[in-house]
């Protein structure tokens, strides 16, 4: 019997030795960022493209007001309420001491300065796949924005899901850095799958979850309930999308769609913030909405 309990004990140790190293915040995907030097012009088209201003801005935010990135906005989820936080210049109450290696492991691995996860609100399951420099490029222009003194909200999320170690296991079993679209037939659709994977996250929203809120890859842009549970965002699949790509270009350049329809909620800053890319990129972007599968 004696034996019987030590071997359990000896188990148990074991277990919880293996579950806090299977839970340890990694920076595998940021380690490429070392050593490089950005390019503020550059990082310009990748805030944009990236859809920073949508979430971290002050609610309400228009004109130059949107580039203090002082947070706020309110994300409310069946997992509880996510509050997005302070990211301007600021050094004590934004990112404005923070080191670009520092916000690289942030935004690509989703891990804070201190070393803790941050919760997969902020979209690092997408932004993962940025290109390094890329990556060096944004943190060179945020560097280079105005300051704000707000405090951040602390997020309201409910038991289990405030016990920010558990992120470790979520990341296991649903942080994929590979293409959900595997095969890019052409060099249009490789930029426009970077685009709308990466830098857009449009999976994000797109892609139905599952209970635990990884996203099903088995249906791929197929539309999924609001994060709050109260709309449905659509299926943008060829199954259900019959714009040509000349029409998604101008939706994603006036808003309009090709019924006279406009642009609404927070897909109003999506297409906002595709304004500030060249047309050649929302072209690429028709072109990737062509080629994933069709799911009716």
């Amino acid at each position: 019997m004696r034996k019987l309990v030590w071997g359990v004990a000896a188990l148990a140790v074991i277990g919880v030795a293996a579950g806090w190293i299977l839970t340890a915040p990694s920076l595998r995907h940021s380690e490429a960022v070392a050593g490089l030097t950005g390019d503020a012009i550059q990082g310009e088209t990748v805030f944009w493209a990236t859809g920073c201003a949508s979430c971290h801005m002050v609610p309400g935010a228009a004109g130059d007001a949107q580039l203090v990135l002082a947070g706020g906005m309110a994300f409310p989820t069946a997992f509880g309420t996510f509050h997005a936080p302070n990211i301007s210049t600021d050094a004590t109450y934004g990112i404005g001491g923070w080191t670009p290696m520092e916000l690289a492991g942030a935004v690509m691995d989703g891990v804070s300065p201190l070393g803790t996860h941050y919760y997969p609100a902020l979209p690092y399951n997408a932004y993962n796949k940025m290109a390094p420099q890329d990556m060096a490029d944004l943190a060179a222009y945020l560097s280079g924005l105005p300051a704000d003194a707000a405090p951040s909200k602390p997020h309201d999320v409910n038991f289990p899901y405030n016990i920010r170690r558990s992120l470790g296991v979520w990341k296991v079993l649903f942080v994929r850095d590979d293409w959900a679209l595997a095969q890019a037939p052409t060099p249009e659709v490789v930029r426009g799958r970077y685009i709308a994977e990466a830098l857009a996250h449009c999976g994000e929203c797109h892609t139905p979850r599952n209970a635990m809120g990884g996203l099903d890859r088995t249906r791929w842009l197929a539309g999924a309930v609001s994060a709050d549970g109260k709309s449905r965002v659509p299926n943008i699949t060829p199954g259900k999308l019959t714009w040509s790509e000349a029409e998604i270009v101008e939706y994603l350049t006036s808003g309009f769609t090709p019924e006279y329809d406009s642009v609404g909620g927070h897909m109003a800053n999506v297409v906002a913030n595709m304004t500030h890319l060249p047309e050649a990129d929302r072209a690429a972007v028709a072109a990737y909405l062509k080629a994933v599968p069709a799911v009716p």
